[in-house]
């Protein structure tokens, strides 16, 4: 796998994930992820960060990585080389002093240009693998806030910077089906919207990510935008 690092100190590694490649295996499928590659690249992580768990599912060495994307988002990664490092970034992100951007193209030409979902999230009562806002939300709820700013517009299609405040499953994802404007090429929570700006996976890239470190070092990096993003972008600023 070709995998970018875009950041690299003593303490941690950033990367830009491409889309198509998982955070961790689910035990499903057989592909390698970015577990396999951080286990190949740097062997020393093999303990840092324990096993990987979601609910009650145990899925495999975490190797450093401090959070996740999901299969189909492209964007900015971070894994912690020492157990230390790893302890100290998911404290920060518990903390929601982690401060994450992400661009994404939304259907529909968006009214407000700022704004806040303030809408709670919990599992969908339809199917299984969705997550929901508001009604149709079954089991626990818990708080989801997704602060948003739009770019520019193509036709029917807004370009929107996100600033997610908690870090939620498809928070994004969620929060913009909720508002009638489901994210691009997303066939989980917008299959009945045709694929727009040739994308043919879900149009979310995390773009930045920046906290303060132990040392009181400020760390703030960029995730260059992969083709797809950067050919619809051009599309968008089209006059």
């Amino acid at each position: 796998m070709d995998i970018p690092v875009v950041y690299e100190d003593e303490n941690y590694v950033a990367v830009n994930k491409p889309a198509g490649v998982k955070t961790h295996t689910d035990s499903r499928e057989t592909e390698k992820t970015l577990a396999d590659w951080a286990g190949e690249h740097y062997p020393k992580l093999k303990g840092v960060g324990g096993i990987f768990k979601f609910g009650n599912q145990k899925f495999g060495l975490r190797y450093g990585i401090a959070h996740r994307l999901d299969k189909e988002t492209s964007g900015i990664i971070f894994i912690a080389k020492n157990q230390e490092s790893f302890d100290y970034l998911q404290g920060q992100i518990r903390a929601r002093k982690v401060l994450k951007t992400y661009h994404t193209f939304v259907n529909g030409r968006m009214k407000d240009e700022r704004g806040v979902i303030d809408k709670p999230i919990g599992r969908s009562s339809g199917e299984k693998a969705r997550w929901s806002a508001g009604r149709g939300s079954r089991g626990t709820l818990r708080d989801a806030i997704t602060q948003y700013r739009v770019l520019g517009y193509k036709d029917a299609i807004s370009f929107v910077e996100v600033m997610p405040k908690t870090g939620r499953t498809h928070q994004i994802r969620v929060h913009f089906k909720a508002i009638q404007h489901p994210v691009v090429a997303d066939v989980l929570y917008a299959p009945s919207f045709p694929p727009a700006l040739g994308f043919t996976r879900t149009a979310l890239h995390a773009t930045r990510f920046s906290f303060t470190d132990r040392d009181g070092k400020r760390i703030a990096v960029e995730a260059p935008y992969p083709v797809d993003f950067a050919k619809a972008v051009e599309e968008i600023q089209k006059p």
